[in-house]
């Protein structure tokens, strides 16, 4: 399968704004209501694929380091699959059926269904965690203060006892016609129902509370399961969990949208970690075991006498746990032998004792990262 930046036709590095540019571009050339060509729906459905992973942070990640076999693990909570043209056109109308674009060319409404209730808007929440909830996942309660469907009128919008009548303008259809010629010939304008604002029907008797609208502000709990190994800028979906639609319309979604804090202590690079491990001249020349921390609590880890200052020493599976996998990074511990800056009298004279029996100094050869990206591998 072709790499999914290369059918995008947008960089590696390229933003979300980017790759739904080009995206929007490319499919409004090969959708099949607008291309002939034998091959147009295959391309389109195979573009789709591609965007549908690099718009979603997570998803890119797990693409960017594993190749389309990352996308296919399902961690995370979602699962690769090669889609069909239903799906594909589903997607397109999804993130750009209501922006005046392809559907005006054909004369097409609003996105959903003639007389379909109106979805509910998506709930957009930041989720603070610490490296130590990442380390074993956490659940946390989210408070939420949005729309929920009336207690007075059961969302229906109608007063208590009486119930929506269908539009006498477009016949409880959500649609009007109209026929209009232009220099090609006759054709049929379709928009929603300037009445009804398409959804078929009409209140005539508001329910008081809500004043029509089927749903009232409230505030509600969810509780959320947040997985081990999260990073910052990826985000979980509950579906089912956003504010309620209009009149009965079916929930949006939550996202929740991970930041991690910075730990002072590590620094991180996907499922691996590495730390300082400060030693003085002779702890380093003589060796011994020393305390380190890791997100898991205190390691004890052993010192070779004679190391140098630079070495990486490796604790395996004591990193992060890798999301939607089994398994752990590691953590990579840099040895850093200090320099005393001031010395007493004693320890003047010691250090010169010992100067005149030193070697010649070690020669640095590679950064500590060169040595962390050979660990790993």
């Amino acid at each position: 399968m072709s790499d999914f930046y290369s059918l995008l036709g947008v960089e590696r590095g390229a933003t979300e704004a980017e790759v739904k540019k080009a995206y929007r571009k490319q499919a409004m050339e090969l959708h099949p209501d607008r291309n002939p060509s034998h091959d147009a729906e295959e391309r389109f459905k195979e573009l789709t694929e591609a965007y549908e992973v690099l718009r979603d942070p997570q998803k890119r990640a797990s693409y960017d380091r594993y190749g389309k076999a990352g996308v296919g693990r399902g961690g995370g909570g979602f699962e690769y699959h090669h889609v069909d043209l239903t799906e594909a056109l589903n997607i397109f109308m999804r993130d750009f059926g209501g922006l005046g674009g392809f559907e005006s060319l054909f004369g097409g409404g609003a996105a959903r269904a003639p007389g379909e209730a109106r979805r509910g808007q998506d709930i957009r929440v930041t989720v603070r965690m610490t490296l130590a909830d990442v380390a074993t996942g956490v659940r946390r309660t989210i408070k939420l203060k949005t729309l929920d469907a009336c207690e007075h009128c059961g969302g229906t919008g109608a007063r208590k006892g009486t119930s929506a009548a269908a539009c006498s303008t477009c016949g409880g259809n959500g649609e009007v016609r109209r026929a209009a010629r232009s220099m090609f010939g006759q054709f049929v304008q379709v928009a929603p129902c300037p009445t009804c604002a398409g959804a078929g029907t009409v209140i005539r008797t508001p329910c008081e509370a809500c004043r029509g609208e089927g749903r009232s502000r409230s505030e509600r709990t969810v509780q959320a399961d947040i997985p081990a190994g999260v990073s910052t800028n990826n985000y979980l979906t509950m579906r089912g969990q956003g504010a309620a639609g209009p009149r009965n319309g079916s929930k949006g979604d939550l996202l929740l949208l991970i930041e991690v804090d910075e730990d002072d202590r590590f620094e991180r690079q996907g499922e691996h970690l590495a730390t300082d491990l400060p030693l003085s001249f002779s702890q380093a020349a003589l060796g011994g075991t020393f305390a380190v921390p890791t997100p898991w609590g205190t390691e004890d880890v052993v010192v070779a006498s004679g190391t140098q200052t630079a070495t990486v020493v490796r604790l395996k599976g004591k990193g992060l746990p890798r999301l939607g996998q089994s398994g752990r990074g590691d953590l990579h511990i840099r040895i850093n032998v200090w320099t005393p800056e001031r010395l007493t009298a004693q320890q003047e004279k010691i250090f010169r004792e010992l100067a005149a029996h030193e070697g010649e100094p070690p020669t640095h050869d590679k950064g500590f990262w060169s040595r962390v990206r050979e660990a790993i591998g």
